[in-house]
């Protein structure tokens, strides 16, 4: 697959440092404890990186810093080696479904186009080339024949799919996912999967909160184990053993060896059933 030829007007970034560094992050809410505390740990480019913990772990408030949307109250956080509040640019966010005003009007081809205000500048209108860059992101992704659908008429996964096209018309480097394949059917899923495969193809680094755990452990590249803090990092090999995910989840994860494979039942609470996976 060619590679897409965006238009750069920031400074490159500096390839030679990690994608993102975390270093002791701790972020809190007024009137209440840290919901993540300590967190430390290095991504590098083009990594794919699951994020996985129960519901209420941190993993929102984690992504939540990274973008900048939500301050820390101690820690670091730098993207290719500069500090994030000075490279939000390069960070692409999908946020989980409800975070989202479905009812704003816009159309696909306006939300992907409001990824490329970093290149078009204050008050200026789009450029012939700015107009070609999200024309074949659409057509790469599959949404072409939906340009002028409202995002209020769209599926989950065809939503899903215009934000992560945005995140490629942004140009972003990383790209964040907070549980992109919760709410969505069979078919949604697999077209989602099929973007993410675009984004790596384009070398951009991927992390992505999910309760899917086999496809976390098939896909990615490492894992992340959070409950406000992190209890594992690193190849699912080496992260994916009884222990961790018992600290992890405790009981509502029921785990099983046999021999050397782990088998792990994982409630799916958006389908309402049980799936192994090894």
């Amino acid at each position: 697959m060619p590679a897409l030829h965006l238009k750069r007007k920031s400074t490159p970034v500096d390839a030679a440092h990690p994608a993102l560094m975390v270093e002791r992050l701790s972020v809190g809410y007024p009137g209440h404890r840290n919901a993540i505390k300590d967190l430390s740990f290095r991504v590098e480019p083009g990594e794919r990186v699951a994020v996985i913990g129960p519901n209420g772990a941190g993993k929102s408030t984690l992504f939540g810093a990274i973008v900048g949307t939500l301050p820390f109250t101690s820690g670091h956080i730098s993207i290719h080696g500069a500090d994030c509040r000075s490279s939000h640019s390069y960070v692409g966010y999908v946020p989980q479904r409800n975070d989202i005003d479905w009812s704003f009007p816009a159309s696909v081809f306006d939300v992907v186009m409001m990824g490329r205000s970093r290149h078009i500048g204050w008050f200026r209108l789009p450029s012939r080339a700015d107009h070609a860059v999200v024309h074949d992101i659409l057509e790469r992704l599959s949404l072409d024949g939906l340009t002028k659908r409202q995002i209020s008429e769209l599926s989950g996964g065809q939503r899903r799919r215009v934000f992560i096209a945005r995140a490629l018309a942004q140009d972003a480097r990383i790209m964040v996912l907070d549980e992109p394949l919760t709410g969505i059917d069979q078919s949604a899923e697999r077209e989602v999967v099929e973007s993410l495969e675009i984004l790596t193809n384009h070398g951009i680094t991927i992390l992505l909160s999910t309760h899917h755990l086999g496809y976390a452990a098939l896909h990615f590249d490492k894992i992340l184990i959070l409950n406000s803090e992190i209890l594992a990092y690193g190849p699912p090999a080496e992260v994916f053993n009884s222990e961790q995910l018992r600290r992890a989840f405790g009981g509502a994860l029921p785990v099983v060896a046999q021999g050397d494979d782990l088998l792990m039942f994982e409630l799916d609470a958006t389908r309402e059933s049980r799936h192994g996976h090894r």
